[in-house]
């Protein structure tokens, strides 16, 4: 599975809109907020993925953990398909709310609990 652009959310006005107005589901490091779709699709959701400045100063430090949650669920997107085969979720916002780094296999492992709780 490969994770390209038209996947990644870059309008403002919908991220706002996301965390303005998207339900959210909490499992500890993750906090995912997300928009329905009003009808199952074929085309997997749009996904930002956001870490705090307050709790990782670095560039260096929120880049490392970016893309260790994009791979994680590039590997697991699968996990939002419902019966028929169909994407139940237009948006999905993936913010880590940990303190500290956590190795790939406990975010992965996290993930894949959390993704299959949005249908």
């Amino acid at each position: 599975m490969k994770f390209p652009k038209s996947e990644k959310l870059c309008n403002e006005i919908t991220i706002q809109k996301l965390f303005k107005s998207g339900k959210a589901e909490f499992q500890y490091p993750f906090r995912l907020v997300y928009i329905p779709n009003p009808e199952p699709t074929d085309l997997p959701p749009q996904v930002v993925i956001s870490i705090s400045r307050k709790n990782f100063k670095k560039a260096v430090d929120r880049n490392w953990i970016r893309r260790r949650i994009r791979e994680a669920y590039r590997l697991n997107k699968t996990k939002l398909l419902n019966n028929e085969q169909k994407y139940t979720v237009a948006y999905l916002g993936i913010m880590y709310v940990a303190k500290e780094k956590i190795a790939f296999a406990e975010i992965q492992k996290k993930l894949i609990r959390l993704l299959p709780r949005l249908q």
